[in-house]
């Protein structure tokens, strides 16, 4: 009789602990990030009344005889499944799209978590708002010169920081690629043309290159066919052509592809000239000094003089005029009897911009946009996963911990060694079901019910034996 009691009592006891479980479920349908628990139930051990025996040839097997003595929790398990994704526009939000777990440092303390709302703090790092840890993964690596390199994701993770407001230093022109088709009708400017005619046979080209300081320049190119040669065309390079003739630093051009013979024509401006197959392809480039480039990508060297210091010295700045594929049609100079389209369509260099703003694309590389036009990665988001993640330990504030059934932590990038992918400017919310939640919630009243039954009834026997005596 009191067997049933002691049962009774573990029912009540589990079946109340389940409902905390359901209870810390419910509380947390809110929660972005959390994972609901699921508790499990076992019987606990029974005793034996008479033992199994097995058959003889007079009589067959008789099966044990047991009483269970109750149950107890087997297990509360984290349930890891994915929450739906709620889109915020924040940029500093981040969800993730599969498995992984964001690295949250808190002093020397690693821990895991999927709340992605993020944001800055005073000096740039990336931070949980509501405790302050700080979100880990990889910056980019600092070159000798001072630059910055890739990002490198065999390195250790740190700290990530968007220094919003920082200077990006100027960079000067090295490449400019040119796109043009030069119209095949343009007409030839004759001897002693007018200044109509002048106009009328010459297709021009600007550019704003800039020098080391981020000072702007303009880069011109003026195109003219080659009197009495077909497909033939003369090109003449100036920079800055209309600065005034008593400026402090002079136009000065030379060009060529020897470094050592590159000349000007005297007239601060250089010369080069360039003819086309009868299919309208680029076919050879010229310089001024007769030095002949007939195969692969074309690119001429010019330079031009700048002031570099307050002492009014000059210095040197070269840059390549990249003209195009021998052969080639694809982002390279033609000849067609189409409108000429004299177009520079890239240049490489910038003035000084400062970090206005950034973004964070599904691999988690973080992209800070300059005020001059430029973009930088400042680093990336890294991802942990786990042999095990069920066992992980909760340590509040929607982290988890490192246990020693989890596995050690594998930190990757989003989408490498099943991770995944990172999705800016949204949160993943619980995974917590109510209409499970509250089913369940039905199911443990009811069985916290049928085991206080089942102590009232074992009650009940109990006074009935005791009132056998009177």
């Amino acid at each position: 009789m009191m067997r049933s009691l002691y049962s009774g009592v573990s029912g009540l006891q589990n079946h109340q602990i389940r409902m905390d479980v359901i209870g810390n479920n419910i509380s947390n349908v809110n929660t972005i990030g959390f994972k609901k628990g699921r508790v499990n139930f076992q019987d606990l051990i029974s005793q034996n009344m008479s033992g199994a025996s097995r058959p003889n040839d007079e009589v067959g097997g008789v099966n044990p005889k047991q009483v269970g003595l109750g149950m107890s929790v087997a297990s509360i398990d984290t349930i890891h499944t994915q929450g739906s994704l709620q889109t915020t526009g924040v940029v500093s939000d981040l969800a993730i799209q599969g498995n992984g777990f964001y690295v949250m440092r808190s002093g020397d303390k690693e821990l895991y978590s999927r709340a992605g709302a993020f944001g800055l703090d005073a000096d740039g790092y990336l931070v949980n708002p509501a405790n302050g840890m700080r979100l880990q993964g990889w910056a980019p690596e600092i070159l000798a010169d001072g630059t910055t390199g890739a990002i490198k994701s065999a390195a250790d993770v740190t700290d990530l920081r968007v220094p919003v407001g920082s200077k990006d230093p100027a960079r000067a022109t090295s490449l400019v690629e040119l796109a043009c088709n030069l119209d095949k009708r343009t007409p030839i400017i004759a001897p002693g043309a007018s200044p109509a005619d002048t106009s009328a046979g010459t297709w021009s080209l600007d550019k704003t290159v800039y020098d080391g300081f981020g000072e702007a320049h303009t880069l011109r190119m003026n195109f003219t066919k080659t009197p009495g040669i077909n497909n033939s065309w003369d090109v003449v390079v100036q920079v800055d052509p209309d600065r005034p003739a008593d400026a402090d630093v002079p136009s000065n051009v030379t060009l060529g592809f020897d470094p050592a013979t590159a000349a000007g024509n005297g007239a601060g401006e250089g010369t080069f000239t360039m003819t086309f197959d009868n299919l309208g392809a680029l076919a050879t480039v010229t310089d001024a000094q007769g030095n002949l480039q007939d195969n692969g990508r074309i690119q001429i060297p010019i330079t031009f003089d700048v002031e570099n210091d307050a002492t009014g010295a000059l210095s040197t700045q070269a840059l390549n005029i990249d003209v195009g594929e021998v052969g080639s049609y694809e982002n390279s100079t033609t000849q067609f009897a189409e409108t000429s389209s004299t177009k520079a369509f890239r240049q490489d260099g910038f003035t000084m911009g400062y970090l206005e703003s950034y973004k964070i694309d599904q691999s988690g590389i973080i992209t800070g946009v300059f005020s001059n036009g430029t973009e930088r990665d400042l680093g990336q988001v890294a991802l942990a996963s786990f042999t095990n993640p069920g066992g992980l330990e909760k340590s509040g504030e929607t982290t988890f911990s490192q246990s020693i059934n989890s596995g050690e932590a594998l930190l990757g990038p989003s989408g490498v060694a099943g991770k995944g992918k990172i999705i800016s400017g949204t949160l993943e919310m619980s995974n917590v079901d109510l209409a499970e939640q509250f089913t369940d919630m039905i199911v443990t009243q009811r069985g916290f019910q049928s085991n206080s039954k089942t102590i009232q009834t074992s009650d009940s026997m109990l006074q009935e034996l005791l009132s056998l005596k009177r």
